[in-house]
């Protein structure tokens, strides 16, 4: 017999009848079960004194056991299969991107376009405080059409929160460990973003007759590749800056003095100067992308 609707119900859930053991052929009202397998009928009840034997069961009416399991009953759950279950230490959660080690970085070539363009070089910015380096510097990587990021060793030394070495309370064996720790901090970021196709541009107030605070600590921790500029305002101009500075930032006026007069033995030294005393930090910036694109073409002697 055809069924008018529908497709057949599951078979009962009962004991051999699982997910596993199901047959081909659905049992429901009126569908005779499997060849050779007739449904067993339920035992008689039990008869009194005076009773006479009740009469075969209709032949439409199921027996309790026969009846269908409603569709919407979900199957037992299995156990997800083996194939899918994910191997022995492997990740597979986010964030866990195999990053290039970082090396020593190399020169770039020079690009097609004006400036810089998409040239992924390493660039080391000089200058006595006041000079405008970090501000210079945060605003000439935002505005570059590639990745680049801005590390400044005044920043990473400052990490250190307890136990500062403050340079402005004497010059010593602690402040010295510190700046070479920061430096070598920054050299290693640096490195690691290059590697990773970001551009990186550094500034730290390098003296041109210190050499424990040259730029033969930054060639050795970045790479050969480094581009060094030096910004060099008047002394007028950073006095005026380094006033409107606040905390362990700011240093006396005889304290810039100094350095802006150390920082005048970066003239001769054959690294490209910048004076900005006349421009704002737009023009700053556009200038010294101007300055490194030439360095690229012809890299400076250092």
């Amino acid at each position: 017999m055809q069924h008018a609707v529908g497709a057949p119900l599951p078979p009962p859930q009962g004991p051999g009848n699982g997910p596993a053991g199901w047959t081909h052929q659905a049992q429901h009202p009126g569908h005779p079960g499997p060849p050779g397998r007739p449904p067993i009928p339920p035992p008689p009840p039990p008869m009194g004194h005076g009773q006479s034997a009740p009469g075969p069961a209709p032949q439409h009416a199921p027996a309790p056991q026969h009846v269908p399991v409603p569709q919407h009953v979900p199957a037992p759950p299995q156990a997800p299969a083996p194939q899918h279950t994910p191997a022995p230490g492997s990740r597979e959660t986010s964030g866990h991107v195999q990053l290039p080690p970082g090396g020593p970085v190399p020169l770039p070539a020079y690009p097609a376009e004006a400036g810089t363009g998409a040239a992924t070089l390493a660039v080391l910015l000089i200058g006595p405080a006041g000079a405008g380096k970090t501000t210079v510097a945060r605003l000439w990587a935002a505005r570059r059409r590639v990745p680049t990021a801005h590390v400044s060793l005044d920043d990473v030394r400052e990490w250190v929160c307890s136990g500062f070495a403050d340079p402005q309370a004497g010059w010593n064996d602690h402040s010295e460990a510190q700046y070479r720790l920061a430096r070598r901090t920054c050299g290693f970021a640096a490195r690691n973003f290059l590697a990773n196709g970001i551009s990186c541009i550094l500034d730290d107030a390098v003296f041109p007759d210190r050499p424990v605070v040259g730029l033969g600590g930054w060639k050795r921790h970045v790479g050969p590749g480094l581009l060094p500029v030096v910004l060099l305002p008047g002394l007028e101009i950073v006095l005026e800056r380094n006033a409107a500075r606040s905390g362990n930032r700011r240093l006396s006026d005889e304290e810039v003095a100094r350095i802006h007069g150390r920082m005048a033995g970066w003239y001769g030294s054959g690294l490209p100067i910048i004076d900005n005393s006349t421009y704002d930090v737009e023009t700053t910036a556009r200038v010294l992308d101007d300055v490194l694109a030439r360095s690229i073409a012809s890299p400076p002697a250092w």
